[in-house]
């Protein structure tokens, strides 16, 4: 039975011009909320919704679009402003329809107190990134909304615009947006944030065609102005739960999938054959849990993309256990003019460990490289030095060949796993796990069995994330504990996984 808010949703979508097909039906459960079923078999192909671009809600569509243009808002912080202002209309909103729908703000580590960031997600990949967002968020409001609140032609009520409201708005703009195109940017997209999230199982895909304000060259949902990964893309292009809706239940011959096409409209289109009472779900992307905690909210057990990152500070603290800190400043510089790096940037650099608990492979060349005699090191350090000048010495080509002729074969990899290299890995694997404090993995998994992922979520889901990377931390130690054993290439693999963790 529908609601009073989603009967008004329904009206809403109609008089602005939204179009679904009658072959979707979508379902509110209490535990889950709303999921979008199949009331018939669905074909690749088949265009499901479409959704008005001016109907979206964006910077240029937003009553607040001079405010916005004129102080010079733009990307997530003019979309959040936006949202603000639309809801400061209340009913007066043209989304006003939509916005009631909506919760006020989404379960993301954002929105959490400081406290909760600080006990519930300490040594995980999420703890300094979210103090990091919460800090540069607040910065941006104090010095680019917070004084637009004294001008008085904008008339802005201050209860809409603090800072709890402009985090829940970020909050809806992470979980929710979609990368409309080059004119309209991000922006909140009706009925297409209702398809729920399952990873690597993507039914039906959010596209967008050019707008009549762009040139005629194809823009796909998937690619953001921004210049993201694919998988970036991917994740901002989706949403995190689906709102609450209705739809009145059809018999298979009533089904009509398709709806036919229109250029001026973003459309949501099956990518694969979805059978009679199959739910239909969009996915974020090949994302760990720290990414989908972080970005949407929840967390998935069992996720094969998670990752565990081990920075290379930790790695120097390690280092300097055993030798003086110039002997790992000098190594790491060696490492480097070998032509070998870290994950991220200068200042915030680290080794990602894969769902396998195999490292990337130019941690165990780092570690190789600190473990290696004086001599041995002097001779590699000159060849690389004097490379080009004149022939190397056959020990140091030896050396040379053995440790880097291809850093992904299985080869190298045996040769690096020498027995001072696994307890090097077995180290840093408890020194990463030391972070979480001296709750053991148990204690974890007893307490999530007790915790409900409804009524608790904030604890279920940072629990859920803890123990999928302590998991990866003891597949780690298993990998080290065994280096003789066939090493998998996971390369490939490596390049789908990615943290939150600046780029």
């Amino acid at each position: 039975m529908a609601t009073r808010r989603l009967r008004a949703f329904k009206r809403w979508m109609k008089s602005k011009g939204f179009e679904w097909s009658d072959a979707l039906e979508f379902v509110d459960t209490p535990k889950e909320g709303i999921a979008v079923r199949a009331l018939c078999e669905l074909k690749e192909g088949d265009v499901v919704a479409k959704m008005p671009k001016e109907a979206c809600l964006t910077i240029k569509t937003s009553g607040a679009c001079g405010i916005i243009e004129d102080a010079g808002l733009e990307g997530l912080l003019g979309l959040a402003f936006a949202i603000m202002y639309e809801r400061s209309l209340g009913g007066d909103s043209p989304w006003a329809g939509y916005l009631q729908l909506l919760t006020y703000q989404e379960c993301v580590p954002l929105v959490w107190t400081l406290n909760e960031v600080n006990e519930l997600l300490r040594g995980t990949e999420l703890h300094q990134e979210v103090q990091e967002d919460k800090a540069l968020m607040y910065e941006d409001w104090k010095e680019r909304i917070l004084p637009l609140l004294n001008l008085a032609p904008s008339k802005l009520n201050p209860v809409f615009f603090g800072i709890e409201q402009y985090f829940a708005a970020r909050s809806l703009i992470s979980s929710r947006s979609f990368e409309i195109d080059d004119y309209h940017g991000s922006g909140m997209v009706p009925l297409a944030d209702m398809f729920n999230h399952k990873t690597g199982a993507e039914d039906v895909h959010f596209t967008a065609t050019p707008s009549n304000y762009e040139s005629d060259n194809d823009v796909d949902g998937n690619n953001s102005d921004e210049s993201i990964t694919d998988e970036e893309a991917l994740a901002q292009n989706s949403s995190i739960d689906a709102t609450d809706f209705d739809a009145a239940h059809v018999s298979d011959s009533e089904c009509s999938s398709d709806i036919g096409g229109d250029p001026s409209m973003l459309e949501m289109i099956m990518i694969k054959d979805v059978s009679s009472g199959a739910e239909v779900f969009n996915t974020y992307g090949l994302l760990g849990n720290a990414a989908l905690l972080h970005r949407y909210g929840f967390t998935e057990q069992d996720n094969l993309y998670d990752i565990v990152n081990i920075d290379l500070e930790l790695v120097l603290k390690w280092c300097s256990s055993l030798f003086s800190s110039r002997h790992g400043r000098a190594r790491v510089s060696l490492w480097r003019r070998l032509g070998y790096s870290a994950c991220g940037i200068q200042n915030s650099e680290y080794f990602e460990i894969s769902f396998n608990g195999e490292p990337q492979v130019e941690l165990p060349i780092l570690l190789y490289i600190m473990l290696l005699s004086d001599k041995a090191y002097h001779e590699l350090d000159l060849s690389v030095s004097t490379a080009g000048k004149r022939h190397e010495s056959s020990k140091t080509t030896l050396l040379y060949d053995k440790i880097f002729p291809n850093k992904a074969s299985n080869m190298s990899k045996k040769f690096l796993l020498t027995n001072k290299v696994c307890d090097a890995l077995i180290s840093l694997a408890d020194m990463r796990e030391s972070l979480y404090g001296s709750e053991s993995i148990e204690d974890h998994v007893e307490a999530l069995e007790r915790c409900s992922s409804v009524s608790a979520k904030k604890v279920y889901h940072s629990l859920v994330l803890r123990i999928c990377e302590r998991k990866i931390l003891q597949k780690l130690r298993n990998y080290a504990s065994q280096p003789l054993n066939k090493v998998t290439n996971h390369s490939t693999e490596r390049k789908l996984r990615r943290t939150t963790k600046k780029r």
